[in-house]
């Protein structure tokens, strides 16, 4: 499989060419259950549009059906799909599928809206953001990433149809008088993610011991969030405290960030 990222727009490539795979066969394949029935809609439209040579686009996805959704495709004979989310580090992404040769290098799926208002007497949160736009009658998943702008405001991505009804119609955010206006891509202001490194001696590889020493929690309290699906190694839900990682697996818990596992062995 060849996976490759275009820094500039935002996209993530994938194509393959294995054929003869059962839809029950990938779907067997799918390490996150709770993402089986959207992955196996994402699979059906993959394969309308490969057969009838035309491009079909989804809604915006979250990194857990996005991930599942480009390792079942990558399976498919002829399909090539494309994920967007507008920038590099966009975590709801929306995914273009096609027969290799009708699909176009660049679909563009995706715009970015800048909202702003007189933030500086009253900050708004994320939630406010996207309480406001879903009051419009605005569905979840046609709006991807929100980034905070703090007193200038917030910028949007969403599906293009709507930009339209968007900017007629969203007035307030919380209290705020607001204005919306489309904006290119490129004027999206976004900051690479930050990173820190650090070193824990672990005589154990299971995710609760190293994830507890990353994100400096008791393994107690580490086994509780995976209890409560709260802990994710590269986007699956983990169901084990036991689950050995290994070196590249990206653990994420909810409300604390994420953590690249890089480990060395020591002889004594």
């Amino acid at each position: 499989m060849i996976w490759y990222i275009n820094t500039v727009a935002g996209i993530c490539d994938v194509v393959h060419a294995l054929k003869g795979n059962s839809a029950d066969a990938l779907l067997k394949g799918v390490g996150d259950k709770n993402a089986v029935e959207d992955v196996k809609h994402i699979l059906e439209m993959a394969r309308r549009a490969s057969s009838r040579r035309e491009v079909l686009h989804t809604d915006f996805l979250t990194p857990p059906i996005l991930k599942e959704s480009m390792l079942v495709l990558g399976k498919l004979a002829d399909v090539k799909a494309v994920g967007q989310g507008g920038y590099p580090q966009a975590e709801r992404c929306r995914l273009s599928m096609g027969h290799s040769e009708v699909m176009p290098i660049t679909p563009d799926i995706v715009a970015a809206l800048s909202i702003t208002g007189n933030f500086g007497f009253q900050s708004c949160s994320h939630g406010d953001f996207l309480g406001s736009i879903l009051g419009t009658g605005i569905s979840r998943e046609k709006v991807g990433d929100i980034m905070l702008q703090g007193e200038k405001g917030a910028q949007v991505l969403i599906v293009p149809e709507l930009v339209d009804f968007l900017v007629s119609t969203l007035d307030k955010v919380s209290n705020v008088s607001v204005s919306c206006t489309k904006i290119p891509l490129l004027a999206l202001e976004y900051e690479p993610p930050r990173t820190m490194s650090f070193k824990a001696i672990e005589s154990s590889l299971r995710v609760d011991a190293l994830a507890s020493a990353g994100f400096k929690i008791s393994r107690s309290k580490l086994v509780d969030l995976i209890s409560g699906g709260d802990v994710r190694v590269n986007w699956t839900v983990v169901a084990k405290n036991g689950t050995t990682l290994r070196t590249g697996d990206i653990v994420s818990v909810n409300g604390k960030g994420r953590l690249k596992v890089s480990y060395k062995f020591k002889v004594t």
